[in-house]
């Protein structure tokens, strides 16, 4: 077995690795590289299966277009999202630092930085040095809650103030080895991989209520932190023509994003279906725990037009930019299908 396959199963099983190795498109040397040492991109191209398998049990209508897409032409995992929470979190570092230390040592760079001033908010989009276009960026945003009202900033400290960091000593071992090296050995990769999907999840406690309810009435997006974390916000899957295929899909009934968004440069196009509704714990006054119906994530679409190179010998690659208007307009799917975006 390649080193792909082996580190995919040992995480998520034999039949689930071997169904989404066959899914998604992947280039050969990722997929079917072995030997003693375990390349830097194989892991982090091993992470990205892991996080959009579990995405896709999280959000059922994703599960079900994969599902009928099967047999079809393969999927492009373009990119993954997720929020953070620019403040002091107790073990946990603050904001996109938190993933930096993940992601530089995987053989990522940001490769732009992107201001979402609306949502007060910034953006900053990780692309893999070695396969920029065939290992799934990171779009990893970080809420800023010193930008809101004190009663916010009081609420924001009670939910995150204590997270735990899910990275222990030996897995920050490997990854200073990894950062080093740019390898591993297939039984370091293997111990890894788990510890690294793990952070991509709710690190704090479940949430009193009215502390959600409290950053609610200001930011939706600090209120998706609340309850989902750092989990994916969504999965991406990137398409030919994205208008014609979110045309497709709403005829197939699914839920579809009303407007398609487009780039300044007009060359990034996206659109997505909408968030799944979950359930959620919450503490109530009393100390009880109460489920309530929250957003949770969702899976998206995009379209990248190739561009001109930066110089005459490189060839044509495609505009892995993001654009702030169009990320401002998706990250609008998690305040959507709720009455008036409470649970």
């Amino acid at each position: 077995m390649s080193h792909l396959s082996t580190l995919t199963a040992g995480v998520l099983g034999a039949d689930a690795a071997a169904r989404l190795l066959d899914l998604l498109e992947i280039r050969a040397d990722l997929r079917d590289a072995d030997g003693p040492e375990v390349p830097r991109a194989v892991l982090a191209k091993a992470l990205t299966l892991v996080l959009f398998h579990r995405l896709l049990g999280e959000v059922p209508e994703a599960a079900r277009y994969v599902a009928e897409q099967a047999g079809q032409a393969k999927l492009v995992f373009d990119h993954g999202a997720l929020r953070t929470v620019a403040m002091d979190l107790g073990d946990l570092p603050g904001g996109t630092a938190a993933f930096g230390r993940i992601l530089e040592p995987l053989g990522y760079a940001v490769a732009g930085i992107y201001p979402l001033e609306r949502l007060r908010m910034t953006g900053r989009a990780y692309a893999h040095r070695d396969f920029p276009e065939d290992i799934a960026q990171y779009f990893v945003s970080e809420i800023y809650p010193d930008r809101f009202s004190p009663p916010v900033q009081q609420a924001a400290r009670a939910i995150f103030g204590l997270s735990a960091d899910p990275l222990d000593g030996d897995a920050k071992a490997l990854l200073d080895r990894l950062s080093r090296r740019g390898s591993l050995s297939p039984a370091e990769a293997a111990a890894l991989l788990p510890v690294l999907s793990r952070a991509f999840d709710r690190h704090h406690g479940v949430p009193r209520l009215t502390d959600y309810e409290t950053v609610l009435t200001e930011s939706a997006e600090l209120a998706w932190i609340a309850t989902e974390g750092n989990r994916f916000n969504h999965a991406t899957d990137r398409v030919p023509d994205v208008i014609g295929h979110a045309e497709t899909l709403k005829q197939r009934g699914f839920p579809m994003k009303e407007a398609v968004e487009i780039s300044t440069q007009g060359t990034v196009r996206q659109t997505a279906i909408r968030a799944a509704q979950v359930e959620r714990p919450f503490l109530d006054e009393d100390g009880s725990v109460i489920l309530r119906t929250v957003p949770g994530s969702f899976y998206e679409f995009i379209s990248r037009d190739a561009v001109a190179p930066a110089n005459d010998a490189a060839p044509r690659g495609l505009d892995l930019r993001f654009d702030s208007s169009n990320a401002q307009g998706i990250f609008k799917m998690t305040a959507a299908g709720n009455k008036n975006g409470r649970p």
